[in-house]
């Protein structure tokens, strides 16, 4: 009986070692995968980016306004819907004659802004400079989705079928020479580098002209 018995302890320790081991190797739980992964980037249209930033520079400087406001494609989002992971706002106080440049950032990579909202060090603001002059809001009626819309009917949609991943950047900025609030949208790059320049009225949405 006692040499019987030895074997027998041995199966049982044996069993119960693989029954630990099975328990303790299960897969992850669905819980467990989903926090394991990396999130979701939050994207926003340029309305929707800019008001919160705003709502921060209003707290800087109270009569805060922006004179400029400009997209940030990133290697996962390009922009080719109008949103985006990452915009700029550029906010100058005439009261004080200081600007300060705002990132909103809902996306956690190395070519990003950490998230959330954050800003640059303050500089001087001239009031009197055409090229940054401040705009009130009320003008900016038409959405960064809208203004790429339009573009996409004069140029950009043949652009993005010849390179899906082509990087749009959506710059909206006040035209003293026209006198009214514009989107530029400029596909692969920006100024001389663009492939394509669309203006946009910010305020009605009318298609203006090819810049490039």
């Amino acid at each position: 009986m006692k040499k019987n018995a030895r074997p027998a302890a041995f199966v049982l320790v044996i069993v119960s070692l693989l029954v630990l081991f099975d328990c303790t190797s299960e897969p992850k739980k669905p819980a467990e995968e989903a926090a394991s992964k990396p999130a979701e980037p939050t994207l926003y249209t340029g309305r929707e980016a800019i008001y919160k930033m705003y709502v921060a520079a209003r707290s800087w400087q109270a009569d805060a306004l922006p004179f400029r406001l400009e997209s940030q494609p990133t290697k996962d989002v390009t922009g080719k819907d109008g949103r985006y992971a990452v915009w700029r706002a550029s906010f100058g106080s005439p009261g004080h004659r200081v600007a300060k440049t705002y990132s909103w950032s809902g996306i956690k990579e190395d070519d990003a802004p950490d998230p959330g909202i954050s800003f640059g060090a303050e500089d001087s603001y001239n009031p009197s400079n055409t090229s940054t002059r401040t705009f009130d809001l009320a003008f900016f009626k038409v959405d960064s989705d809208k203004a790429v819309e339009v573009a996409s009917q004069h140029g950009g949609e043949k652009l993005l079928k010849q390179n899906a991943s082509l990087p749009l950047i959506c710059v909206v900025e006040w035209s003293a020479q026209e006198n009214k609030l514009m989107w530029h949208v400029e596909y692969g790059g920006t100024g001389n580098e663009a492939k394509l320049r669309v203006l946009v009225d910010a305020t009605t949405g009318e298609f203006l002209k090819v810049e490039k």
